[in-house]
């Protein structure tokens, strides 16, 4: 571990750390130095690095924070692992939150949930680590976030996962974009025309998990099935991983159907963003439906992301909280249109008994 050095001055606290290791030194310190100045912008320290040794300094609690992160990314470099800008950012993400000493971004990326050709997927924030440990305590587990958040990716990695370790036999996908009752006819094209475009989220994060050969004789050989939700009906699935994805977009009917497919030795998780939902006007989701009826129920585990947990380019966290503000704000306004009018009287100087003008004295 790095040695810090803290001492305090009248004005700042300084610190140094010593990382012993060129490479080391390097990989914290990122491509141009984008790691450091993501930390010198987001907690207001500022940082120079001479060789190994890196000098931080600013108030007291901004640069404990900062060594607290450099001690964990050099952590993840030592065990073998690089660190990303993304990283960076998940880590000063949990320091915001006041996260404890056992649950730094170290704890998170180290005990990955699968490793393919010296690619490492892991939880990146603590939501992602609840998720994953949800998925593995629980034969049903909801994913509810908006988008980025890993919701999908990180299913998909566990049922890669189950598959290579033969807990599963098969993988099966689903995404409700061709529902439950639609007539196929009604799209253009085969078979693989009319839900393909559907479901190619799917097939790109299957192919970002294995070999893409490997990952279409899976499919060829029906080990792994990517389909639209209409073809689960009628169907029990024994020792299958089931994903259903953009599960906002189910009817109720549909998700009553999805998840009493569910057989023996066979884990389900279903993933979406109650934000997001496509159904016609006044039609309601299965899965707000589903939340409401079977949170508490024995087995089936929830976990709720927000826009902390989003591990896409940082910008994606301010959009989302522009549009949440927005929606709010909308919605403010929606309410203050609808309340009903307020008596008058009180600003035309009238009481109960005397008359508008025009009003009284007609008779």
């Amino acid at each position: 571990m790095p040695t810090a050095s803290p001492r305090e001055t009248s004005l700042l606290t300084t610190a140094r750390v010593d990382l012993r290791d060129n490479d080391v030194a390097l990989g914290v310190s990122g491509n141009h130095a984008e790691n450091l100045k993501a930390i010198e912008r987001r907690l207001g320290v500022r940082v120079g690095q001479r060789g190994t040794e890196l000098h931080l300094s600013g108030p007291a609690d901004a640069v404990a924070s900062a060594v607290r992160l450099v001690e964990q990314l050099e952590t993840i470099l030592r065990a073998g692992q690089p660190v990303g800008r993304e990283d960076v950012e998940q880590g000063l993400k949990m320091l915001g939150r006041g996260s404890s000493p056992d649950q730094g971004l170290d704890s998170l990326v180290l005990g990955p949930v699968l490793s393919r050709a010296g690619r490492h997927v892991a939880p990146k924030s603590l939501a992602q680590k609840r998720y994953v440990d949800a998925i593995r305590r629980h034969d049903i587990v909801f994913g509810i976030g908006p988008a980025g958040t890993g919701k999908t990716y990180l299913a998909m990695a566990m049922a890669v996962a189950a598959l290579q370790a033969r807990s599963v036999k098969r993988i099966i996908l689903a995404r409700p974009a061709v529902e439950a009752g639609e007539k196929l006819g009604f799209l253009p094209g085969d078979l693989a025309e009319k839900v393909n475009p559907y479901l190619r989220p799917l097939y790109d994060a299957l192919h970002d998990m294995m070999d893409a050969s490997r990952a279409a004789q899976l499919v060829e050989q029906g080990t792994v099935e990517v389909a639209p939700l209409a073809f689960m009906r009628g169907r029990t699935l024994n020792d299958a991983f089931v994903i259903l994805d953009e599960a906002q977009n189910t009817t109720v009917e549909q998700m009553k159907m999805f998840l009493t497919r569910l057989g023996f030795h066979s884990k389900t998780v279903v993933t979406g963003d109650v934000t997001q939902v496509d159904l016609p006007q006044g039609k309601l989701s299965g899965l707000t439906h589903a939340r409401r009826i079977l949170d508490g129920v024995e087995g089936i585990g929830f976990c709720t992301f927000s826009e902390v947990d989003v591990v896409r380019h940082p910008l994606v966290q301010e959009v989302i909280r522009a549009y949440d503000r927005s929606e709010a704000e909308a919605r403010a306004a929606e309410a203050a249109r609808t309340e009903p009018a307020q008596p008058a009287a009180a600003e035309t100087g009238r009481t109960d008994e005397e008359p508008a003008a025009g009003q009284g004295g007609q008779g």
